[in-house]
């Protein structure tokens, strides 16, 4: 059985790791470079690292951070924010990122997903996915939660797999900074009805809410942001945890 794993993200804004509730009401969480070499050294699996403010301020992720970030940590490294072309993906790839994230440019431009797995392989390509729940559906929606869309979160996610994505990073906007639980519903829903890996993400808050996740929802990893950089949960006690009620995780 393969291992379940836990990601710590960095979001950055202006150089700096930050955190909000439901996408808004920012607040300073430390130096993306100095988080990330404490993460890879106790025990995460894999990094996430996303400028988000790059699609916003219509630009691409800074080079010079990811190849920072890179040179400190020996775990798998992705990156996201504003990247929407074979180029910019490439110019990462060569700055140590090991994957990249896309999210609203995916959406605007659905053949970037073939073209990115095609030139770099399907497990470089991690689509991202904002949802919210409307009217009982879950809506995608782009530029860091601004934007609502029609789309379908069930659908999109499909329609990424059979366009050659390696995993879906999905989160939910309800549950996002709330702490409350992640949405194991509709996470065991997209891990039945897809064959790539489901990273579950927005509102972890206790260790039981990673249990319940791999269990209830399925998920093949867990994201999470300010639990870690606070840390009000540390991460080699949760793996032990996990490892305490059987489920497979890396020690």
């Amino acid at each position: 059985m393969l291992t379940k794993r836990i990601i710590p993200c960095l979001d950055i804004k202006n150089g700096r790791t930050v955190k909000g509730v439901n996408f808004v009401n920012l607040i300073d969480a430390g130096d993306p470079v100095v988080l990330a070499k404490q993460y890879a050294e106790i025990g995460a699996d894999e990094l996430v690292f996303l400028d988000i403010a790059a699609t916003l301020e219509n630009r691409g992720t800074t080079l010079e951070m990811v190849e920072k970030v890179a040179a400190q940590v020996n775990i798998p490294f992705t990156v996201g924010g504003g990247i929407s072309s074979v180029e910019h993906v490439d110019a990462l790839l060569k700055c140590g990122a090991d994957k990249v994230s896309i999210n609203s440019s995916a959406v605007k431009r659905p053949e970037l997903v073939n073209e990115l797995s095609q030139k770099f392989g399907s497990q470089c390509v991690v689509v991202a996915i904002d949802a919210k729940q409307i009217d009982g559906e879950w809506k995608v929606h782009l530029a860091g939660g601004t934007i609502p869309t029609e789309l379908n979160l069930f659908d999109w996610a499909k329609e990424v797999e059979e366009r050659g994505a390696g995993e879906i990073l999905f989160t939910s906007m309800d549950n996002d900074g709330t702490k409350a639980g992640f949405a194991n519903k509709a996470l065991a829903r997209l891990s039945e009805e897809l064959n790539i890996p489901i990273i579950a993400s927005g509102g972890a808050g206790s260790v039981q809410h990673f249990v319940d996740t791999f269990i209830e929802g399925k998920s093949d990893a867990a994201l999470a942001a300010s639990v870690f950089h606070f840390g009000e949960i540390p991460i080699p006690e949760l793996k032990q945890e996990l490892k305490n009620q059987n489920i497979p995780v890396r020690l």
